[in-house]
C-alpha cells in the first residue's frame, strides 16, 4: 500500500495521469508530460497541453535541477501526519528546462517540499529565493514515490533572497 507519512496515499482511478507521473517518480526520475503537437513539457499532469490544448502527450524526463523561484514556511500543519513537520518549505522551483519557451517571462515551475540530505524539512534560514536545487524521491510503496526538492551545491545565478523577518 503506497503512503506518506502514514497516511495512505489513493490516486484515483480516473485520474491515470496523475497515476503515472508517481510511477514514473517510482523510478527516481523526474518525468514530465510532452505534448505531441507543440513539444512542450507541462506540470501539473493534466488531460489537455496548457499551450495548444492538444490531448496527446508522452513522457519525458527531465534533469530535475532548477532555481527556488518562490517559498513558503507551512506553520500550520494542514494534515495530523504533519504535526511533527512544521515548519516545514515548499518551494516553487523554476526548472532549468524549458526556461524562456515559449514566451520570455514563461518557465516551467514545480512546486514540491524542500528537504535536507536525510529527507527531512529543510531549515528555514537556509531557504531562499534563488537557491540551486535538485530533485530527491520518497518512496511512497506500490512503485510510486513523490518529488521533493533539495539544496544542491551549484552556485546560484543571482544574489539569494529571503523573507525578511
Amino acid at each position: 500500500m503506497a503512503e506518506y507519512l502514514g497516511v495512505r496515499v489513493h490516486v484515483p482511478e480516473n485520474d491515470p495521469t496523475m497515476l503515472a507521473y508517481l510511477q514514473h517518480a517510482g523510478t527516481h526520475r523526474l518525468t514530465l508530460q510532452r505534448c505531441r503537437d507543440c513539444g512542450l513539457l507541462q506540470y501539473p499532469p493534466g488531460t489537455a497541453c496548457e499551450h495548444c490544448t492538444c490531448l496527446d502527450f508522452d513522457w519525458a524526463p527531465v534533469s530535475g535541477k532548477g532555481t527556488i523561484y518562490s517559498y513558503e514556511i507551512v506553520t500550520h500543519p494542514i494534515h495530523p501526519a504533519y504535526r511533527d513537520r512544521v515548519p516545514y518549505p515548499i518551494v516553487l522551483v523554476e526548472l532549468d528546462e524549458q526556461r524562456a519557451v515559449p514566451a520570455p517571462d514563461y518557465a516551467l515551475r514545480v512546486i514540491a517540499t524542500l528537504v535536507d540530505a536525510e529527507g527531512r524539512p529543510e531549515h528555514e534560514e537556509r531557504v531562499a529565493i534563488g537557491a540551486r536545487v535538485e530533485v530527491a524521491f520518497a518512496d511512497l510503496g506500490d512503485g510510486l514515490a513523490l518529488p521533493l526538492f533539495r539544496l544542491s551545491d551549484e552556485p546560484p545565478e543571482h544574489a539569494l533572497w529571503r523573507y525578511p523577518g
